[in-house]
C-alpha cells in the first residue's frame, strides 16, 4: 500500500478489502451463472458512503482522491467485476450531473446519486455509431418547458436496472456540435428498455438498449447548454477510462492470484509446477504487467486530483490495463493447463470478462487515436 495514504485512506481501504472478500466475492460465480443483477451489493456500497467517493463532502460525498477511488473500483473488481464497474458507471454518470446539472436538477437527483439511493447509468452509443460517438441520430426536440426524445441507444451499462440516465441527444445540426446530453430518470413515459444483451461474459451486469418515443423530460434537466453534450461527454469518459483501467488490475490480479495458488499446490514431475521456470516466468511477467498497469491509472489519477491535464494518460492507462488484463487472464488458464478451460475455476470466466474491458469507454483501437492524436498535437 502507498506511504501517501493517509490512515484514514487506509482504513477505508482495509474496510473495502473485507467487505468485497466476505460480502461480494462468494457471489460472484452463482450470480454470473444465473444472470443475477446484485442490486443488493450496490445498495451495500452506499450504505457504506462508497456511491460517491470523489465527490466533495459538502455535496454529500465522500471527499476522497480519485486515486483512492480507484484503488476501491480495482479492489471490488478484484472480487466480482460486474460489482467494481458498475460503481465506475455509477460514478461517471454521477460527475456529469454533479459539474453540469441545472442547479434544481442537481438537488433533485446528486443526493440520491452520491448516497448510493439511485443507480446511474451512462448513454452515448447507439446502434449505427460506436466509436464515432459524434454520429448520434436520437433526437431531443424543445416543446415549451421539456425535451421530447425520439430514437434508440445502445450498449446501455445498468440498462433497464438503472434509476437515472444520462443520455446524449441531437438538438442541433450534424456532428459534435449538435449534441446535448439530459438526465433521464428511468420512470419516464416514453422510455422502454429492450432485452438485454446475450454477451459471452458479464452475465450479472446487464447492457441493453433504451428505445425513446416521445419521451418527455423537463428542460431544467439539460446537462450544461445545448450542443455542449459532445464535450461534457468526453470530459467524463477520462475519468470513466480510469475507472475500466482499475476495474481490468482488479481483474488481473483477481486471475493472478488463482494461478499462483494453482501452481503451488498442482505437482507434475514431482513438484509444484510453480517450481518449472516456464510456469515461474509466466507469473513473473503477469505481476509485473500488473504493477505497471496500476501504476500508470495512479499517475493519471494524480494529474486529476492535481487539476493537470491527464487525457492522455487515462487513454493510455484503459489501454495498457485492459491488454494487461487479457494477457494475464490468457496466462493464467494456461497455467491451469486442462482445467482452466471448465467453469471449475474461475480463471475461464475472467478471459471471457476481461475482453469486454477491451472495448467499453471507447475501445482500444480508439485508446490508440487518442494517444497519436494528443502526441502530435502538442508536438
Amino acid at each position: 500500500m502507498s506511504a501517501r495514504l493517509t490512515d484514514e485512506q487506509q482504513a477505508l481501504l482495509e474496510l473495502v478489502a473485507s467487505f468485497a472478500a466476505e460480502q461480494v466475492a462468494p457471489r460472484a460465480a452463482a450470480d454470473e451463472r444465473a444472470g443475477r443483477f446484485p442490486r443488493d451489493l450496490f445498495d451495500q456500497l452506499g450504505r457504506l458512503d462508497l456511491a460517491g467517493l470523489p465527490f466533495p463532502e459538502a455535496d454529500g460525498g465522500g471527499g476522497q482522491p480519485y486515486g483512492v477511488y480507484l484503488r476501491v473500483v480495482e479492489e471490488l473488481s478484484r472480487a466480482f467485476l460486474a460489482v467494481g464497474l458498475g460503481l465506475s458507471v455509477h460514478t461517471l454518470a454521477t460527475w456529469a450531473i454533479a459539474e453540469h446539472a441545472s442547479p434544481e436538477a442537481r438537488a433533485e437527483v446528486l443526493p440520491r446519486m452520491l448516497s448510493g439511493e439511485w443507480l446511474g447509468a451512462y448513454s452515448l452509443s447507439e446502434p449505427g455509431s460506436g466509436s464515432d460517438a459524434a454520429a448520434l441520430v436520437t433526437r431531443a426536440r424543445r416543446d415549451g418547458d421539456a425535451y421530447v426524445i425520439d430514437g434508440t441507444k445502445a450498449w446501455v451499462t445498468h440498462g433497464g436496472v438503472a434509476d437515472v440516465y444520462v443520455v446524449m441527444c441531437r438538438t442541433g445540426g450534424p456532428g459534435p456540435r449538435g449534441v446535448s446530453a439530459l438526465i433521464v430518470p428511468a420512470d419516464t413515459p416514453g422510455l422502454t428498455v429492450g432485452a438485454p444483451e446475450r454477451k459471452m461474459g458479464m452475465a450479472a451486469s446487464p447492457t441493453a438498449q433504451l428505445v425513446f418515443e416521445g419521451a418527455r423530460v423537463p428542460a431544467r434537466n439539460l446537462l450544461g447548454a445545448e450542443g455542449e453534450g459532445f464535450a461534457i461527454a468526453m470530459q467524463a469518459l477520462d475519468g470513466g477510462r480510469l475507472g475500466i483501467a482499475a476495474c481490468a488490475v482488479g481483474l488481473a490480479q483477481a486471475a493472478l492470484d488463482q494461478a499462483v495458488a494453482y501452481a503451488v499446490q498442482r505437482e507434475q514431475f514431482g513438484r509444484p509446477i510453480a517450481e518449472l521456470q516456464g510456469v515461474g516466468f509466466l507469473l513473473a511477467d503477469m505481476a509485473t504487467g500488473i504493477e505497471a498497469a496500476r501504476a500508470l491509472y495512479l499517475e493519471a489519477a494524480a494529474r486529476r486530483d492535481a487539476g493537470e491535464p491527464y487525457h492522455r494518460q487515462a487513454a493510455m492507462a484503459k489501454l495498457f490495463a485492459s491488454d494487461t488484463a487479457m494477457r494475464v487472464a490468457i496466462d493464467a488458464v494456461q497455467v491451469h493447463g486442462g482445467y482452466g478451460y471448465t467453469t471449475d475455476y474461475p480463471v475461464e470466466r475472467y478471459l471471457r470478462e476481461a475482453k469486454v474491458l477491451q472495448i467499453v469507454e471507447g475501445t482500444n483501437q480508439i485508446q490508440r487515436l487518442v494517444i497519436s492524436r494528443d502526441l502530435t498535437r502538442r508536438a
